[in-house]
């Protein structure tokens, strides 16, 4: 199944199995398939609530929480569209503040594989597709657009018109589609720039600026970047954003990590940056406590997963698959630890850096217990183990999370991270009787 889309609704089953049957089967970047396709379900992107878009190699999903959480608590409905899911196919469209029902998703994607069979479309083209048809027909005050891969080529790229766009941290990911150095990366980050168009950004190293300002000018768009026209700052308990004119100051983020104040920030960024709503400060302070986004150093509470652990151990989890989000991770680690050992389950699909990925974790890492991630091309478990032993990290091998922990069972207190695939993190969640809601 593309992206490992499985659903328990037989209705919504019946049509990613038409799904698998009609698409080719892998990412193809381009915009002619989705234009062709809206354009015979009614082009439903030129009829969408306000459309904030949203890029980058991480923290993207994240600043998208934070958007919505603001938004929501200003009291304004907001519809989301992010990838991918962790459970449930269902994930990837929020509507109106609630996940998609099945049987309203089942006769979407019956709608837009009707009119795809020819086309070739992908599994991301049909499913923005269907969101974006979703969107245009339920009344909401405001939509949040990630993008899924890149930017530029994108299939959320045939937006026209954004209230605002903003690209996250940049970092080495998807090289095949999106080239093999961070210049090409922020180059096509920056191609969601519209004419007139705020694109709100991070503070980068100076050849990415520069990249991204040419592009943003050719489009007509105007730069809004961290450092010069909106700062932040991160103390032990708050976060300071300001603006020309502007400061607001919140709580640090209940999302756990000092990168998390700095996708808080970007939100705030992208909200003052925009002029189709009234977010008052209340809402944006509100943000800070209310933002929700599973598998980013989540903290597993009391379910079947937790409870194969000795009493008193911490069980987190993270989708980490690539250095840039491994290092906030691995800051993360060190707090949370306090010099207690750290074990780490571990499993990575075949296309991502293990070895960067260790590298950088192994300095708060006591052991590793590798796993596969089945149904994917995966590393090795035994090549993980390889790997972390280079940096002076012993570990083991398990056929899967629950057996990895039951080998902590005979140990005292431990902290446990399950990290290196976001579809390990959804399998975790499942076992843990903890499913994104």
């Amino acid at each position: 199944m593309p992206d490992h889309a499985t659903s328990s609704s037989p209705a919504v089953q019946a049509q990613l199995d038409r799904l698998t049957a009609l698409s080719p089967g892998a990412d193809i970047l381009g915009l002619e398939r989705i234009t062709a396709l809206l354009s015979r379900l009614g082009d439903p992107h030129l009829l969408l609530p306000p459309v904030f878009h949203v890029a980058g190699t991480n923290g993207k999903g994240s600043t998208c929480a934070f958007l919505r959480a603001a938004i929501e608590a200003a009291g304004h409905s907001v519809h989301v569209y992010s990838s991918p899911h962790l459970v449930r196919f269902n994930e990837r469209i929020r509507l109106a503040g609630s996940l998609i029902e099945d049987d309203l998703l089942a006769a979407l994607l019956a709608e837009v594989l009707d009119q795809a069979a020819d086309l070739q479309a992908s599994f991301f083209e049909v499913t923005t597709a269907a969101a974006l048809l979703a969107f245009a027909r339920t009344p909401a005050a405001a939509t949040i657009v990630e993008v899924g891969l890149g930017g530029r080529l994108d299939a959320t790229n045939v937006i026209p018109n954004p209230v605002v766009t903003g690209i996250a941290a940049l970092g080495i990911d998807h090289q095949s589609f999106l080239g093999d150095t961070l210049l090409e990366i922020a180059g096509e980050k920056a191609g969601i720039a519209k004419p007139g168009v705020p694109l709100v950004t991070m503070d980068y190293p100076k050849a990415l600026r520069a990249k991204i300002a040419a592009i943003a000018a050719a489009a007509g768009a105007p730069v809004v970047a961290r450092g010069t026209a909106w700062t932040s700052e991160t103390a032990r308990a708050t976060v300071r954003y300001e603006d020309e004119g502007f400061s607001v100051v919140t709580n640090r983020p209940r999302l756990v990590g000092a990168h998390q104040s700095r996708n808080l920030a970007l939100a705030i960024a992208m909200l003052r940056h925009q002029g189709a709503l009234h977010i008052p400060e209340a809402a944006m302070r509100a943000a800070a406590d209310w933002a929700q986004w599973p598998a980013r150093m989540q903290r597993l509470s009391d379910g079947p997963l937790l409870a194969r652990l000795p009493a008193g151990s911490e069980l987190w989890l993270d989708g980490a698959h690539n250095p840039n989000a491994a290092k906030p991770v691995e800051r993360t680690l060190r707090r949370i630890a306090q010099g207690r050992p750290v074990t780490l389950v571990m499993g990575m699909l075949a296309n991502k850096d293990a070895d960067a990925v260790l590298r950088i974790l192994s300095p708060s890492l006591a052991r590793i217990i590798a796993i596969p991630v089945e149904g994917h091309a995966h590393h090795a478990p035994q090549a993980l183990v390889e790997i972390a032993a280079r940096y002076d990290v012993q570990g083991d091998v398990a056929p899967g999370i629950a057996d990895a922990l039951d080998r902590l069972s005979t140990q005292g207190p431990s902290v446990v991270l399950i990290a290196g695939s976001l579809y390990i993190a959804g399998e975790a969640l499942v076992a843990n009787d903890q499913p994104p809601d």
